[in-house]
Parts: structure tokens; sequence; C-alpha cells
């Protein structure tokens, strides 16, 4: 499947739910359900989203095990290949050989590109290493017949971010169809698109998603588009026509609950505040992560009625 970059994708939530035995299963049909609304929701131009993320943090990747999380993207490619849109999911590893075979075991069950994350190693890597890392996850990409999407997430790796150089020469392998920036510095992408001006960059925090526009990058993937589909696609839309005053007065209108995808607990919150959208407060509360406390619940819910407040008088609410 050819990827359209130019647009916004979102992180879809992995929903749960109570098995006979009380414990928290994922719930298949939901999921796909709410991915499938999100996906259907078009903008005040007529655009839709351009692809889906999968198994992401939002979608509980950390608690998964891989047998879970395989399915979990198999059920998730249904859905894509209905909207036709490409379905993106992350790898992480220690190793680059490890990576390659988490890749391999992505392309199984249809994903489509894959957002390759730095190794999860406790020393540093030197610039050389990981070149090497992502070098071998590209022609791993290739054997299989997917793309990757290198990933610069320092807070996820856990150390400094991925230097511009490096960006660079990766963005030229010819498996390399993208890359992801998440940071709130939008500095590196306005770097890297005037070295190279063909370069596609999607943006990884909702609170920048206009300045990144701005910087350069032709699209995002998002969190609260999720629960706020129409607003986002239409944001999108007026960034590509460089219409910067309409597009920033949603940014603005969604600020409330943006700021909480550059949080720590972005899941729990984010996934509370999809669970009132949707009148399913426990659902929304259901998660592998942390339980929020009573201040957090209430801060989340003020920030979702204030955002969706502005957003209706935008008339945005689909």
């Amino acid at each position: 499947m050819k990827c359209n970059w130019d647009g916004v994708m979102p992180a879809v939530f992995t929903w749960l739910k109570e098995s006979k035995s009380g414990t928290l299963e994922i719930d298949f049909d939901e999921t796909q359900k709410q991915a499938a609304g999100i996906l259907k929701t078009q903008g005040k131009g007529g655009s839709s989203m351009s692809g889906l993320v999968g198994s992401g943090t939002l979608g509980e990747n950390s608690y998964l095990s891989t047998k879970q999380r395989l399915l979990l993207l198999k059920s998730l490619s249904e859905v894509a290949q209905e909207y036709n849109v490409p379905l993106i999911s992350g790898a992480s590893a220690e190793t680059k050989e490890e990576l390659s075979k988490i890749i391999e075991g992505l392309v199984k069950v249809g994903v489509n590109t894959i957002m390759v994350m730095p190794p999860k190693t406790k020393a540093i890597p030197s610039d050389k290493e990981m070149y090497e890392y992502y070098a071998l996850s590209e022609a791993t990409a290739k054997e299989v017949g997917v793309t990757i999407m290198p990933y610069n997430n320092p807070d996820a790796a856990g150390y400094h971010a991925l230097s511009t150089d490096l960006l660079l020469r990766l963005s030229v392998l010819p498996k390399v169809t993208a890359l992801k920036i998440s940071t709130i510095d939008v500095s590196i992408i306005e770097t890297l698109i005037l070295e190279n001006k063909d370069l596609k960059i999607l943006a990884g925090v909702d609170t920048v998603t206009v300045h990144a526009g701005l910087a350069g990058a032709c699209g995002g993937i998002t969190g609260v588009g999720c629960i706020f589909p129409k607003a986002s696609v239409t944001m999108q839309e007026y960034v590509v026509n460089g219409e910067w005053n309409k597009a920033n007065k949603i940014s603005q209108a969604l600020n409330s609950l943006s700021y909480l995808d550059a949080q720590p607990l972005l899941l729990e919150y984010l996934k509370f505040a999809m669970g009132i959208h949707h009148n399913d407060v426990a659902g929304g509360l259901r998660t592998f992560g942390k339980k929020l406390t009573q201040q957090q619940i209430d801060d989340v819910h003020a920030r979702y009625i204030l955002a969706k407040e502005r957003l209706k008088v935008l008339d945005l609410i689909s």
C-alpha cells in the first residue's frame, strides 16, 4: 500500500473489558468500532484521516504481551483495509537483530509501515551504532515489503534525541518513507526541511501541530484527534492550505486537552477523556496503566468540557 503522509493519523486507544474472571482483556470489537468511527469522520473540507496507528503509547503498548499486540494489530488491519489507509505501528529492541524479528512479525499481521524507535539500551549508542541499527531495520523492511519511519522520541528512548545529521542520513535510505519527530521544539523540523525540502515529517505532539506545519511538517500523529477527529482533520486542512489563523483557532480550542498529550500520563488522561466523549466513563478508566486519582479525574473532565465547548462554537463536534 502506498502511504500518503500529507495528513493526520490517529494513534488509537486499545479498549479493554472485564473478563469472566474479573481481569482486564482487550475488547477487539470496541477497539475496531472506535477506530472505524475515527477514520470515517471528515473535516470541513471533506478530507479524512490518512492512516491508522495501532498499539502505540496510547494503545497500551507498554503493557501488552507480544501475542496480545499481534492479535490487536491483526484486528486493526481489517479496519485499515476497509478504509484503504496504511496501518502503522512501532518497534523497538535492544539489538538490531531482535528488531528485525519484530518487524517480520508485524508484517505478518498486516502492518504497512513500522515506526522504529531508538534501541532500548542502558548505554547510549554512538551515531555509528544507531545508524547500523536503523540500516538493518531498513534492509529487513525491504525484504518483507514494507516501509519504516524512524521515530525520534528522546523521552521514550531515555537518552538524547537523534541528531539532525543522523536523521538526514537515514531519510535517504530507500525504504525510509517518513520521519516522526516527537518534540515541542519544532526547530528540528525546520532544520531538516531546509536541508531536504522533499522530506516527509510527521509531528508527534498535539500541542505543536500548527507550529510543526509552519516549520514544514506534512502532517502528524494525534491522540486528541481520536476524541475530536473532525476538529483534528479540519485543522490539518487549514495547515495544508496555509490558513494559519483558522488552524490556530482550532489549536487553541483543543489546547486544554492537547496539553495532556505531552504529559507522562498521556495514555491514562486521554483515554479517560475518550471515555467521557463516548459516555463510557468506566471504559475510559480501564487501563493496564496507572489508576487516576480523583483530582486527576476531575481535571481531565474539566479540560474535556472546555475543549468541547470551544469546538461547538467552531462547529467542529462530529
